[in-house]
């Protein structure tokens, strides 16, 4: 099972079933939505770190991917950029 010679798309469907993938690719979307607003508003982690109030630490860990943070620690981030989370169906992200 291992990736050298696969596909990313491949090795995925190896190691993960559907409802898996689908969770990463939410997050790699919401993380990399994070990343893009910041970037494009000039805001640096540390700023962020001082208008959300969680910690630059963990905010660079949730931008590499290596934390899960919650529901909290997202909206914390999320409001001093402007956006917000919504709930959608599921057949209206997959249209787009």
């Amino acid at each position: 099972m291992s990736p050298i010679g696969s596909s990313w798309t491949s090795f995925e469907r190896e190691v993960f079933n559907e409802l898996e993938m689908e969770e990463n690719h939410f997050r790699v979307k919401l993380i990399l939505e994070i990343i893009e607003t910041r970037q494009a508003l000039g805001i640096s982690q540390r700023k962020l770190e001082k208008l959300s109030g969680v910690k630059q630490s963990m905010i660079a860990r949730i931008e590499k991917g290596s934390s899960n943070p919650s529901l909290g620690t997202l909206l914390k981030l999320l409001v001093p950029l402007g956006k917000t989370l919504q709930i959608v169906s599921l057949d209206e992200t997959h249209s787009k």
